[in-house]
């Protein structure tokens, strides 16, 4: 991009019309799911010791975990339909916004009880929040770390039309290109749904390939290289070659460290492709064509012009979404990032990509 491309748009928020790629709602505790549970599962959690999931990728009390304003008078931030919708749909203005709940079905060791409770928290994202805003499409919960139950899940619920997504924890037991996951791949591909491989996950291994850190701001400062062991996973096992309608976001991972990625990515397949033979073309090209990135959270460089050289570096200009990350606290404001943009570039990443994208 040239000097002159990068003039400050005058784009406002009520300009410019938002597809929110990452709304977080949360389940505030698990008797809001009693409605939608079998009885047998609302008898166990009464009169046993198990609560449902206690892990959680956002502690209550980390600082990024709910901005100012954002918790209602009873319950977390995103457990309130009321104050969500004002404070993410209404402002500013959202014309689409993707749900995600990151209830830690993947901690859950006893199958049966993964299965339910993901059924259990599907159900409730229909009735409790899909139902009551035609602007909201969500990500369906599935027990990712039971790939074949979890395919069985994108069956019974993939083809209701507010489902867009299937939710992915970043963090698993496995790299999601292992064969393992073959069965939720194809459910996933089958039904015309996206991959949303978001931040956290709690599968019971080290968030790092070093082990067990010892404070929360070592993970969650390390997550992207997770994410980026996901891409390299994908594409390295032949996800994306059985599957060439496979469409993936990666959601709250930043964006920025994509593009020394891809070039470190692209020089090795060119050393070692013929150890993966079934892998036909560079990584950048699998990773133009099937992959997307939200904005938020922005690791943003200092100033405005390496901001577009980055984007410049990767490729393309299909490849970032729009998210506030609502409830959670950022640094930056991604409104303001667009305001940064040049006016065409912003029209696409506020919208016009993810509704591409999530055929909206």
């Amino acid at each position: 991009m040239t000097d002159t491309q990068t003039a400050r748009s005058s784009n406002t928020s009520t300009e410019l019309p938002l597809v929110d790629c990452d709304v977080h709602v949360e389940v505030a505790k698990v008797d809001v799911l009693f409605p939608f549970l079998h009885e047998h599962w609302i008898e166990h959690i009464q009169q046993s010791r198990f609560k449902g999931p206690t892990d959680t990728a956002y502690p209550a009390n980390a600082p990024t975990t709910a901005r100012p304003g954002s918790r209602p008078s009873e319950g977390p931030a995103g457990s309130d339909f009321a104050l969500l919708r004002s404070q993410a749909l209404d402002a500013p203005s959202v014309d689409r916004a993707i749900l995600n709940c990151a209830y830690a079905i993947d901690s859950i060791h006893n199958p049966d009880a993964a299965v339910a409770l993901a059924s259990a928290v599907n159900d409730w994202l229909i009735a409790e929040w899909l139902e009551k805003d035609s602007r909201l499409r969500a990500s369906l919960v599935v027990p990712s770390q039971l790939p074949e139950l979890a395919a069985r899940e994108i069956e019974r619920v993939g083809d209701h039309p507010g489902f867009v997504q299937v939710y992915l924890p970043v963090r698993a037991q496995h790299p999601y290109g292992s064969r393992i996951f073959r069965p939720m791949w194809e459910a996933i591909a089958r039904h015309d749904l996206v991959a949303g491989i978001h931040f956290g996950g709690a599968p019971g291994n080290p968030p790092t390939p070093s082990g067990w850190p010892s404070y929360y701001f070592e993970e969650y400062a390390d997550m992207a290289t997770v994410f980026a062991s996901q891409v390299v996973s994908l594409i390295v096992e032949g996800v994306f070659d059985q599957w060439p309608n496979l469409r993936v976001t990666l959601i709250e991972g930043g964006f920025t460290w994509l593009p020394a990625h891809l070039w470190r990515f692209d020089k090795e397949w060119r050393n070692l492709r013929r150890t993966v033979p079934w892998v036909k073309r560079a990584p950048s090209a699998y990773i133009r064509e099937h992959l997307r990135l939200t904005i938020q959270p922005l690791d943003a460089p200092p100033t405005r012009k390496q901001l577009l050289e980055v984007i410049d570096q990767i490729g393309s200009e299909e490849l970032l979404l729009y998210a506030s990350d609502y409830p959670h606290l950022h640094h930056v404001d991604p409104l303001d990032v667009l305001r940064e943009l040049p006016a065409g570039l912003a029209r696409k990443i506020a919208g016009e990509n993810a509704r591409a994208w999530y055929r909206l």
